[in-house]
């Protein structure tokens, strides 16, 4: 994420001045004076402000952020995943990512983000939107994906810039992906 406005602050990101009860302090005080949010313990958002008031960032953006943090990378699961190709209209409570970093929930207002431990072959794919893809088609899983589904799965697949990293991705695909897509 940028500096300022839409910042997520954690006490590690000060770690140079070898004072995290001082930190923690002074991030405390700056949610006390309305000028930080407290999302969850230890994090901290610089939130962006209009005329309407405080504009907080989306659940992805934050769980992004916080991998980001962690130096880790994430792939929305299961209904998370649905949500965001727009395959289903449901928002869940909780959003919930794979994660090659270290598993954990983190609750943000009356939400939570999970972090699940993911194997490496879900980390194997290039492309963000083919993960996804196949993240959304496990959810639904093999005999209920619909003609529909697989029709707006290989739109949302074809917005990729870069059809190399499809095509990768097609040959590592779970085998049931590959028959249901049939890109190549």
């Amino acid at each position: 994420m940028q500096k300022g406005e839409d910042m997520l602050y954690v006490v590690n990101d000060f770690a140079e001045l070898n004072n995290d009860a001082s930190v923690t302090r002074v991030l405390s005080r700056l949610e006390k004076e309305n000028f930080l949010i407290r999302l969850s313990q230890g994090i901290y958002l610089y939130p962006s402000r209009n005329r309407y008031g405080i504009h907080k960032p989306s659940i992805d953006v934050i769980a992004k952020a916080i991998a980001e943090k962690d130096k880790a990378r994430i792939i929305p699961s299961g209904l998370t995943a649905l949500n965001i190709l727009g395959l289903s209209t449901q928002v869940p409570v909780n959003a919930v990512y794979l994660t090659n970093g270290t598993p954990r929930t983190v609750t943000v207002g009356n939400r939570k983000i999970i972090f699940k431990k993911g194997v490496p072959r879900n980390f194997a794919y290039k492309s963000e939107l083919f993960s996804l893809a196949v993240s959304a088609m496990k959810e639904i899983g093999e005999e209920d994906v619909t003609d529909d589904a697989i029709l707006k799965i290989k739109e949302i697949l074809a917005r990729e810039q870069n059809k190399e990293l499809i095509k990768q991705d097609f040959l590592i695909a779970p085998q049931w992906i590959r028959k249901k897509l049939n890109v190549i």
